[in-house]
């Protein structure tokens, strides 16, 4: 049989940042409502070089199986950071309907996810915006800010790299790292090896949606700091092995009790900010439900593109 193959560049083409946009909340909400399942994904490991994952989806007539890579310092000997391949197959026959190119799934989905949190969890008059990292995922997360209409601030550890998408996406390069990180709406989509944020530095009324500790050992902010804040997160069982908030569940600091999943507040079932001076952080460590979302959205437009067609 003949499958349609969806390259990065036919993913941007078929799924635009609202579409997106709008595609991962409504996942959120079908996820914390209980009519679209997942598994935590799976890490095969070979660190220091890097991890394999494999994150399955159920939803809406569709199955989704995602094996995605993460290489960190694959940028250096000019290979991607990010590899790998979406299956979307249909739930009723177990027929293979589509294959995606992971990385491009992985970017706009990440963009969204963070986009979602911040609109949703930021103070009310929020003046400035800024993404710190600007590799495939911030520079995607910088497009679908500015497709809906926000001023975006980058920074970036390699200058020529931000100024890059600063000017691609119509961005303004912060004057410095701390200048970014100090801004109302943060955004942190690094590879989650350094602190960005250490103790006693996050703002009163300041969000934060942190991207990029989507692995063990990873983390961008202080274990001091996540005392101080409102914390939501895309998954709690991901989320507390995995991402941003484990350091500060193995140190007994973060319970369950004390995060919110973001489905929940989209569905109206939990409280987000509470008030404008409360520190609001989201723990983002990428969901299947939410590349099944992507997916849905690009394989109804493959009879409409000029799409490549694998014999499988």
């Amino acid at each position: 049989m003949a499958v349609p193959f969806f390259s990065g560049a036919d993913v941007e083409l078929a799924v635009s940042p609202h579409e997106a946009y709008d595609a991962v909340k409504a996942a959120f909400i079908a996820y914390a409502s209980g009519d679209w399942t997942m598994h935590p994904k799976l890490y095969v490991t070979n660190y220091p070089a890097g991890d394999f994952r494999a994150m399955p989806a159920l939803g809406d007539g569709h199955a989704l199986l995602k094996w995605v890579t993460s290489f960190p310092g694959n940028p250096a000997k000019g290979l991607p950071t990010v590899t790998g391949l979406v299956l979307l197959s249909d739930a009723e026959t177990g027929a293979l309907v589509a294959l995606f190119d992971a990385a491009a799934v992985t970017a706009i989905r990440t963009a969204a996810a963070a986009v979602i949190a911040a609109e949703t969890l930021c103070r009310p008059g929020a003046e400035s915006t800024a993404v710190i990292g600007c590799g495939v995922n911030g520079a995607e997360t910088v497009r679908m800010f500015r497709a809906l209409g926000s001023d975006v601030q980058v920074w970036d550890i390699d200058p020529a790299r931000a100024a890059s998408v600063a000017s691609r996406l119509g961005a303004t390069v912060a004057q410095s790292r701390e200048e970014a990180l100090a801004c109302d709406i943060v955004v942190t989509v690094t590879p989650g090896r350094e602190l960005l944020f250490p103790e006693g530095s996050l703002r009163d009324g300041q969000h934060v949606s942190m991207m990029g500790a989507d692995g063990p050992g990873k983390a961008e902010v202080a274990v001091a700091e996540l005392v101080r804040a409102d914390l939501f997160c895309d998954d709690w069982q991901q989320a507390s092995h995995g991402g941003e908030l484990a350091a500060g569940v193995e140190a007994g600091v973060v319970s369950r009790e004390q995060v919110t999943d973001i489905g929940r507040v989209l569905m109206g079932e939990a409280d987000g900010r509470r008030s404008g001076r409360d520190i609001t952080l989201f723990d983002s460590t990428g969901l299947a439900i939410q590349d099944l979302a992507i997916a849905k959205v690009a394989v109804a437009k493959a009879d409409t593109m000029d799409l490549q067609h694998l014999e499988i």
